[in-house]
């Protein structure tokens, strides 16, 4: 038995004006072959699949596609999609044994002896690209027309994805995250590659699918808070999978910052060919989300406010999400609305921000160690939202921000945000980066040789993710109403091409169950 995994990992943020491109994949790591089974069987979903694999009795034989992550960013171009399609496309094709071409959608000649039983991909499933806004639902698409329609083909996804009904009927199974902060990668290629087993010993995946006409904001919905009402959404997912009946079942909140054609919230339930009961369970998921949408609004507070509370805080760390600029949310990671705020104070103990800045990185290195000078800080990846602050600053360290990130998003992933530097405006540090990546991450100050555990003040750039790492950490968590590409209040910012009526746009009077 030969079974083929592959990987295809980017969250969009349409309101970015930063393009992603070819080299954001290939900076990030792409790894072809052999190699993806080699390198990554201990990381994320696809050491879930590698791992279950190996743990089946007859030992299927693991054939790696190709691997294409890159970090949350803009839209991809239209050239990166073609590439990243083509990628995929030809990969699989080299495992069914069927010949090149240059037009992927074509159905394949197989070639003798080789063919794959079945593909696992792991997938995010809000990747947006020009002139494609379901690039996922492109991908599953161009691979269905590769195997056919008799090979299995199950997909994880992001609980952030924008599930479609292209991808809904180009997979046999969409298996999603239960979890955010985002703690459950692994398990989730563990769960896919299960669904995959039970389909290859005679499961007949019959999928009930949703879309809901909602989307909602990612700063409470913390499905490992009690309090929250997505800690009862995941103990009802987690429910209805230990019925033997069911194969999967997820729902996705969406990746607000999508302005695209079929954006919303999504249900997906994947029963053993019993279709009364997937629709049973995902018109009940479905009414209990609808219901409790308002659970999802935050509570925001100022910037002066948040600051301010940080600045009184004399003993503990506090913690403020600047969401709008979140990097794990696709925003550009420059925003500095918040350390303008931090140098109205005289800091006791250290207040730490974060800010993406290649060309700044590379002034400190050549100005060196302890040198001083005014720079602009901040406001020139996105010029829209903030503008640039001038400073005198110091720098007080450089470094190679690398290193290996468990935890939210991450199981044993390798994370290289380049060259790095920490400047210095009296007690506040602020860490500077060439590349995007996890603006919250511990192991990012660690590696800046700061302690985010005994700071002051500390920004992360993260509506939510962050809480997996600081939550018992920290005296105060705040979250702050900024300007960015990704607010929690994304529906007073320009949206052109959603779907309407749609909440919270609109007030719907009720839903529309399907089916």
């Amino acid at each position: 038995m030969r079974i083929a995994i592959g990987q295809l990992w980017q969250e969009s943020n349409t309101f970015n004006p930063l393009p992603t491109t070819r080299a954001d994949f290939e900076t990030f790591g792409v790894v072809r072959g052999a190699a993806l089974v080699e390198r990554m069987a201990d990381t994320n979903e696809l050491g879930g699949f590698i791992q279950s694999l190996r743990g089946w009795p007859e030992k299927p034989e693991i054939v790696g596609l190709v691997r294409l992550p890159a970090w949350p960013s803009g839209t991809a171009t239209a050239e990166t999609f073609i590439w990243l399609r083509d990628e995929m496309i030809e990969a699989l094709r080299q495992a069914v044994g069927a010949p090149s071409t240059p037009h992927p959608t074509l159905p394949p000649k197989r070639g003798e002896g080789k063919t794959v039983d079945a593909v696992l991909l792991a997938l995010h499933g809000s990747l947006v690209a020009e002139g494609t806004p379901d690039v996922e639902g492109a991908i599953l698409e161009a691979c269905r027309a590769v195997i056919g329609p008799s090979v299995p083909l199950v997909a994880t996804l992001d609980l952030h994805a924008n599930v479609t009904e292209q991808m809904v009927r180009n997979a046999n199974a969409l298996v999603l995250y239960h979890t955010a902060p985002h703690i459950d990668v692994f398990e989730t290629g563990q769960r896919g590659a299960a669904v995959l087993r039970r389909i290859l010993d005679g499961a007949r995946p019959t999928t009930a699918f949703q879309k809901l006409p909602l989307v909602v904001p990612a700063e409470r919905a913390n499905t490992q808070d009690p309090a929250s009402i997505s800690y009862r959404i995941r103990e009802m997912l987690q429910e209805f999978e230990r019925d033997p009946r069911i194969l999967t079942a997820g729902l996705a909140t969406v990746q607000p910052w999508l302005d695209i054609p079929e954006l919303g919230t999504a249900v997906v339930i994947v029963t053993d060919g019993d279709e009364t009961l997937a629709r049973q369970r995902c018109d009940e998921l479905s009414a209990f989300v609808w219901e409790h949408r308002r659970d999802y609004l935050p509570e925001l507070a100022s910037i002066q406010e948040s600051v301010r509370t940080a600045f009184d805080e004399k003993e503990g760390l506090v913690v403020l999400s600047d969401s709008a600029d979140a990097t794990t949310s696709g925003a550009p990671g420059d925003s500095n609305h918040l350390l303008s705020e931090m140098l109205k104070y005289d800091w006791p103990r250290a207040a730490l921000v974060t800010l993406v800045d290649p060309e700044l990185v590379a002034e400190a290195m050549t100005k060196g160690i302890g040198s001083a000078f005014r720079a602009n800080l901040g406001g020139k990846r996105d010029s829209k939202y903030s503008t640039p602050l001038n400073a005198e600053i110091q720098v007080a360290k450089l470094f190679d921000a690398r290193f290996i990130m468990s935890g939210h998003l991450a199981k044993n992933m390798a994370i290289d945000m380049g060259r790095s530097a920490v400047l210095k405006i009296g007690n506040i540090h602020i860490v500077l980066t060439s590349r995007t990546g996890p603006h919250f991450a511990p192991q990012l100050f660690e590696e800046a040789g700061l302690d985010p555990f005994t700071a002051q003040l500390l920004v992360a750039k993260s509506p939510c993710g962050f809480r997996a790492a600081y939550e018992k950490q920290a005296k105060k968590i705040c979250v702050v109403k900024a300007p960015g590409c990704a607010p929690s209040d994304f529906w007073n910012y320009p949206y052109r091409n959603i779907p309407r009526p749609l909440w919270p746009w609109d007030e719907i009077a009720k839903l529309q169950a399907e089916g």
